[in-house]
């Protein structure tokens, strides 16, 4: 029997279930988007626009393993008029999806899954959140069982070679793969159950056809015709072997074992399938057929909202609203404004017609809770801080009408969407409140979410280019050339405008243009998951009614972003973990030891001491304002008041930056501003004429044009969006309302002009705000209670040892002294004691937080230690290690004992056994009684000197990674006085000024080095700087270490000159041009004196001058033109007595100056 009188029998069953429709054409059903990681190469909104060009009518989804992509996918469909078909193609486990055993269960089966309705969509939902969450084995995998559970509103197809049934026949086993099929047939029903023909031109797939019809044919079920597409078109065949070999670490020359062995698997057209599949009869019809029963459609913008329940059982809008007055009365007092009276009733209005209320409550449970547990919570964070009944209700802590906040820019009734309230908590003890929210609400109705790595420019070059075996160094060059501008995306095709090199070495290098080309394609699509810092969505149904879940490490998080989330009406939360909260609680507390009643939310906000101090550019350590660049404008700008600060923090970004200088000129000189009209006068004062604020143009539309709030918040977004059309339709219908309102054509129409080119870099005043309060905070608890905030800072950067050096740094420079640590006076973290700052023993490496738990405890309890020998005996059994006895030693934690910290290294380990060996006896009864000598007493140490300065420095530095007692740089303040050393601090700021190939030279000591040898035999290293202020890998190139060979070592003083290295996700590099050590640098000058540049003494000392070469700059005087002149780097001499001798002899002792 033929192929085709084959399939005509088998299509009976076709015939019968869609006998008398229209016959239609070719559907792919079998199709890896993007979001099949690193795997398929399908952009969707290009995918979505081929297929529309190839008169696709439908399209379905199936990545492997997951649904990463579906609702993009859905709307891109949607938006090129094509059906979009929801599925997956899961991993089904070879036993159950709980057994993991290597080698038997790491080669799951696929099966390609597609939801025929709502509860088709559900199911697909809880089996692939299943394979995460409880199959996950290399891959996420389902079962039999599972899908037994689930097969409900799902078609069921019999995918590629790895699926189960090509798998059984490839092997040769015809009964196994009936046997299969039966399985699916019976689960999935024979009308949801289909056999894949599949033909890429791969000789395994064409052997197994005509068995794939005779299985079909014996169990009764459908045929159906699939490409396994992977990318778009055959082109990009290269594409997505690349991607393949970024996941797999190979390169394209490697011979890989993959399963693309052709260039077959790309978006074909409904005649290309025809030609493959056409005799198959049916198997290209039931594609379309099984495209007409899949039905799922989306439900977008409809809130699902948990509903809140109030603690004392009552309605929950009563007890909205009675919270919502007890706050008004609070902060507002008996009699309010009638116009704070009319946003209050406002705002309720239009919460309550949108269906907010619990949204509120549920936000205001939350925070609730963390601030009765003194968990410290941020003032606000986004538009929500322009809600007065979010701070009536005590949601946010800044008020809006005081700062001139607007609510529509939170909640709009003339643009339906979720609010979004995001919340700063304490960092350390976030997570106490997730936890009560997954109390409150249940596990499963609570998850994290999800977000995407992408391949970036500069990532996707170096992948593209390790890939295709270019060599490193090459392919750094390359990516070099795209600028990195933090906050702002640069592409690959603006960095080609942008980069003259750049284009130049594509232009010139055919293997480069390959390189640019394939990582342009590549530019952007998701490389890997991860979980998002601070997202959580919290649901009146269980998640997985909504969402399907995945697994990050031990993490549950959704497989949807948070924009996806919120598009299907899910409540979505930041729940954000803020340092300075935690600095500013913990500083708080230091403070009110000795003042009991100070409260951070009580301080004046007008204090003049912290405007002055701020104005003077000391801003290091205080929230927002610590990078170079902003201090800069503090201390140009001057701020005298929080509205200043906010809009320091508005203006100080990539975009508004340019009106900085106007902002700044206009703030000195207010008598020069202008306004088109005085109705701007009031909205632009608080900014000295300069919109700044998104709520500043939505008052101008308001004010000028007539236009509702919530109505220009909707043309702000557009015009900020720079839409074309939009744009030019509210142009007209500003000025026709301003023209009305009493201004001319020619003014209305340049404040329209004016607002649109600001309205792309203007800010959202209500984030900044609330911000600029948490930055003031700090810095008031910096200019006054400065010991108390920097121990604070010190604390919360306990972990970061170039932090903790940074600001060790700064604390010295406010003349506060850093104490070393004291096994008897320190606690776990830095501490004031007595006017200085006092070392925290967690501080202390190789030492864990429980033992120092429970050292402070013993000396709490039980009185200070008195020798090392006491401090081993109390601490006995209780987890203390000879590690952490000898880092305490080392760090000078024991330098209050007697004994010198030699003498106690020499001895800790007899002392350690001495411990031992007496609690043993006491346990086996072999006390003395008549003994009364204590062990410290009967303990003798031996006699030594205490180590060197350099030692002792040396010990401080490996136990607490910086020096403590003094730094080995202080010796050498003489040579570095008088040039311009940079700081690495500043280096290795994030908003540094120090982009790529900047130049920079640092005093510093070697913290290590390792050498290496180039493929040329020659010698260069890779060495750790580190200053006072932080630390910065340098690179010595041969040229370079050739100069300092063997004395580039550990522990070395240098002065290392070259360019500043930039690389994503990587910290920076200094490149040496030149390494000189410090020893070796002279600090005195030679000065020499002549009538003039012709005498003959001149050129005399020029010859005397070479025979003595050495590190000390030389100087000529010219006395008839009262000038000097510095010779060059290469003349310099080494000063010695009978050198100095010949020249006073030569030229006159009074000619002759060492300074």
């Amino acid at each position: 029997m033929g192929h085709r009188s084959l399939l005509f029998e088998i299509n009976g069953l076709g015939n019968r279930l869609w006998k008398g429709e229209k016959k239609m054409g070719f559907v792919h059903l079998h199709l890896h988007t993007e979001f099949s990681l690193l795997d398929g190469a399908c952009r969707i909104k290009e995918l979505a626009a081929y297929a529309k060009k190839l008169g696709q009518d439908a399209l379905a989804i199936t990545d492997h393993g997951n649904m990463f992509g579906t609702i993009d996918f859905y709307s891109a469909c949607k938006a090129e008029g094509i059906k979009p078909i929801i599925g997956c193609e899961v991993y089904v486990a070879p036993r159950t999806r709980f057994d993991k055993v290597h080698r038997i269960d790491t080669s799951p089966n696929h099966l390609v899954l597609l939801c025929k309705n709502e509860t088709g969509y559900r199911n697909l939902i809880k089996l692939v959140s299943a394979g995460y969450i409880e199959g996950f084995y290399s891959r996420p995998r389902i079962d039999h069982n599972l899908l037994q559970e689930h097969s409900e509103g799902l078609i069921a197809l019999s995918a590629c070679l790895a699926g189960e049934i090509p798998r059984a026949l490839t092997a040769g086993d015809y009964g196994r793969a009936k046997q299969i099929a039966e399985f699916y047939r019976d689960t999935m029903g024979p009308d949801n159950y289909f056999i894949e023909l599949q033909d890429h031109g791969i000789k395994e797939q064409r052997a197994i056809l005509p068995q794939l019809v005779k299985l079909a044919q014996q169990v009764g079920v459908g045929l159906v015709a699939t490409n396994d597409v992977h990318y778009i078109r055959r082109e990009d065949s290269k594409t997505q072997k690349v991607l393949l070999c970024i996941q797999t670490g190979k390169t394209l020359d490697e011979e890989l074992a993959i399963e693309f062995p052709t260039q077959e698997f790309y978006l074909k057209s409904e005649e290309e399938m025809q030609s493959l599949f056409g005799s198959f009869e049916g198997a290209i019809e039931n594609t379309a057929r099984i495209a007409e029963r899949c039905n799922l459609e989306f439900e977008f913008g409809v809130t699902k909202l948990p509903h809140f329940e109030p603690p004392n059982g009552e309605d929950n809008k009563e007890f909205f609203l009675r919270l919502c007055h007890d706050g008004l009365k609070k902060y507002y007092g008996e009699q309010p404004d009638p116009k704070i009276l009319d946003r209050f009733h406002y705002e309720i209005d239009v919460i309550d017609s949108m269906g907010f209320v619990d949204y509120y409550l549920i936000v205001y449970d939350f925070v609730r809770y963390a601030k009765e547990h003194g968990i410290p919570v941020g003032p606000g964070r986004g538009s929500g801080a322009g809600s007065i009944i979010a701070y009536c209700i005590g949601i946010t802590g800044i008020d809006p009408i005081k700062y001139n906040l607007l609510f529509e820019r939170f909640l709009n009734p003339e643009r339906v969407s979720m609010p979004d309230f995001d919340i700063d908590f304490c960092y350390e003890r976030r997570p106490e409140v997730l936890d009560y929210v997954i109390r409150k609400y249940g596990a499963d109705h609570v998850a994290q979410i999800v977000t995407f790595g992408t391949l970036a420019a500069r990532g996707a070059i170096r992948d593209v280019g390790r890939v295709m075996g270019m060599p490193y160094d090459v392919v750094d060059k390359i990516a070099k050339q795209v600028p990195i501008h933090p906050g702002i995306t640069i592409t690959i095709d603006s960095a080609l405008k942008k980069s003259p090199e750049l284009k130049a070495m594509a232009d010139s290098d055919p293997q480069v243009r390959e390189l640019i080309d394939t990582a342009r394609k590549l530019e952007g699509m998701p490389r890997n998951t991860s979980t998002h810092a601070a997202g959580v969505v919290i649901t009146d149904k269980p998640v997985t009614d909504y969402v399907p879940l995945s697994k990050n490490d031990e993490s549950i998080v959704t497989q949807y972003t948070m924009n996806t989330i919120a598009d299907l009406g899910l409540l979505k939360m930041d729940f954000l973990g803020l340092r300075n909260l935690t600095v500013i609680s913990d500083a708080e507390r230091g403070v009110r030891r000795f003042e009991p009643e100070f409260a951070i939310n009580k301080i004046p906000l007008d204090d003049k001491e912290t405007f002055d101090m701020l104005s003077q550019g000391q801003s290091d350590g205080v929230f927002q304002f610590e990078s170079a660049g902003m201090r800069k404008m503090l201390s140009r700008m001057k701020p005298d008041c929080l509205e200043d600060l906010i809009a320091v923090l508005s203006l100080y970004r990539p975009g508004p930056a340019q009106f900085i200088d106007a902002f700044i000129e206009n703030r000195i000189h207010p008598e020069r501003i202008t306004y088109r009209d005085e109705r701007l006068r009031h909205i632009l004062d608080v900014t000295y004429g300069v919109i700044v604020y998104q709520e500043q143009v939505m008052q101008i539309f308001r004010e000028l044009a007539g236009y509702s709030y919530g109505r220009a918040d909707v043309v702000r977004r557009a015009i900020s969006k720079k839409k074309a059309g939009v744009m030019e339709q509210e142009r007209i219908k500003f000025i026709e309302g301003a023209v009305a309102n009493g201004l001319s054509e020619r003014d209305a129409e340049a404040i329209f002009n004016d607002m649109s080119s600001f309205a792309s870099y203007a800010f959202n005043k209500s984030h900044a705000a609330a911000y600029s309060l948490v930055s003031y905070q700090t810095a008031y608890l910096k200019c006054h209670y400065p010991r108390e905030y920097m121990a604070a800072l010190l604390n919360s950067v306990i972990y970061s040892t170039d932090k903790v050096i940074s600001y060790i740094g700064e604390c010295r420079k406010q003349h506060i002294q850093v104490l070393p640590p004291d096994i008897n006076r320190s606690q776990i973290g830095f501490t004031v004691s007595d006017g200085s700052i006092r070392f925290g023993l967690l501080a202390v490496k190789k030492v864990g937080k429980g033992v120092i738990e429970r050292i402070v405890e013993e000396r709490e309890a039980n009185g200070a230690f008195e020798s090392l020998y006491n401090f081993v005996e109390r601490m006995h059994n209780r987890e203390l290690n000879k590690a952490a006895i000898l880092a305490f030693i080392q760090c000078g934690a024991f330098d209050s004992f007697e004994e010198n910290r030699r003498q106690m290294a020499e001895s800790y380990e007899r002392i350690v056994e001495s411990v031992n060996s007496s609690k043993r006896s006491n346990i086996n009864g072999q006390i003395n009684l008549f003994e009364t000598v204590t062990g410290t007493e009967k303990f003798s140490y031996p006699e030594l000197e205490e180590y060197t300065t350099d030692e002792l420095m040396a010990m401080e530095r490996q136990t607490t990674g910086l020096y403590i007692s003094s730094h080995p740089l202080d010796r050498f303040d003489k040579q570095l006085k008088g040039r311009r050393i940079d700081q690495i601090s500043e280096i290795q700021q994030e908003e540094s000024s120090y982009c790529d190939g900047a130049h920079a030279e640092l005093g510093a000591i070697v913290a290590s080095v390792k050498r290496i040898q180039t493929k040329g035999g020659a010698l260069m290293a890779f060495a750790e700087l580190e200053d006072r202020t932080g630390s910065i890998e340098a690179v010595v190139f041969p040229n370079v270490y050739a100069t300092v060979g063997n004395r580039l070592a550990e522990g070395a003083a240098v002065l290392a000159g070259g360019s500043i290295s930039v690389k994503e996700e990587e910290d920076k590099k200094l490149l040496c041009d030149r390494i000189t050590l410090l020893a070796e640098l002279s600090t005195d000058k030679l000065f020499l004196k002549f009538p003039s540049r012709g005498a003959e003494q001149v050129a005399a000392a020029q010859r005397m001058i070479v025979a003595h070469p050495g590190s000390s700059q030389v100087v000529f005087y010219f006395a008839d033109e009262k000038k000097y002149l510095k010779l060059p780097e290469s003349l310099k001499v080494q000063i010695e007595s009978e050198f100095v001798k010949e020249l006073s002899e030569a030229f006159g002792q009074s000619n002759v100056v060492i300074q």
